[in-house]
């Protein structure tokens, strides 16, 4: 992402599309990990709230911000697959 300085191009977002959809597919199966000790409706409001958080990021425009939300679904991911559930950090 080079082209726009601060806010993302129609080019900067293309690039982007395969590495957040690889990233959404593969939260959403780590939810259905056994490692998880999550019981089927704590899945399925899980897997809801990814999707609400993806929906609100598809809006974003800056490149920061673009770059820390990948970042925070990369971190997610990494935890997921450590059998844990990622907490809020504030």
């Amino acid at each position: 992402m080079a082209k726009g300085l601060i806010w993302a191009t129609a080019e900067d977002l293309a690039q982007n599309r395969g590495r957040v959809i690889s990233l959404y597919r593969q939260i959403l199966r780590s939810l259905n990990s056994p490692k998880l000790s999550l019981n089927l409706a704590a899945r399925l409001a899980k897997k809801a709230e990814v999707r609400a958080i993806f929906m609100l990021a598809s809006e974003e425009r800056s490149i920061h911000n673009i770059e820390d939300l990948i970042d925070a679904a990369e971190y997610s991911l990494s935890v997921l697959r450590r059998g844990e559930i990622p907490k809020y950090v504030q």
